[in-house]
């Protein structure tokens, strides 16, 4: 009997982790559009599937930069805030937990906020580099 509680708890243990959450992988997202996607299996503390957002409010046309994949369920549903080069940016994550809940959008961007969203960065890199930071 003992044999059999033993071998019982053992199939039970190893079943549960095998089980993995699969999420989808969005490394770089600009306006809505994913330029390199994959699936990723979460490993360790990250269990769960996220979707994050950065956005820069006083540009009310601008759809934002998203990122998903794995993350830990201590940083889920939180939002940050800053400021880069004195523009204000806002970050939220949205986290989900049964596997690929976090859908890939592949081509939701205008050509009008892709033409926008290249002309910001275009002059976010020359303040930069203007600055001396390179």
């Amino acid at each position: 009997m003992k044999t059999l509680l033993f071998g019982l708890l053992g199939l039970i243990a190893s079943i549960y982790l095998v089980e993995s959450l699969t999420c989808n992988r969005c490394t770089v997202g600009l306006v809505g559009y994913c330029a390199s996607q994959s699936k990723e299996t979460c490993t360790g503390n990250n269990t769960s599937c996220y979707t994050g957002k950065a956005v820069f409010p006083s540009i009310s046309n601008f759809k934002g930069f998203n990122t998903q994949g794995c993350l830990a369920t201590a940083d889920c549903n939180a939002t940050s805030s800053g400021t880069v080069l004195g523009a204000r940016y806002e970050v939220s994550y949205a986290c989900c937990s049964t596997d690929n809940c976090n859908p890939i959008q592949l081509n939701a961007a205008s050509s009008t906020y892709v033409s926008t969203t290249m002309a910001l960065a275009a002059a976010l890199l020359t303040s930069i580099w203007a600055g001396g930071v390179f």
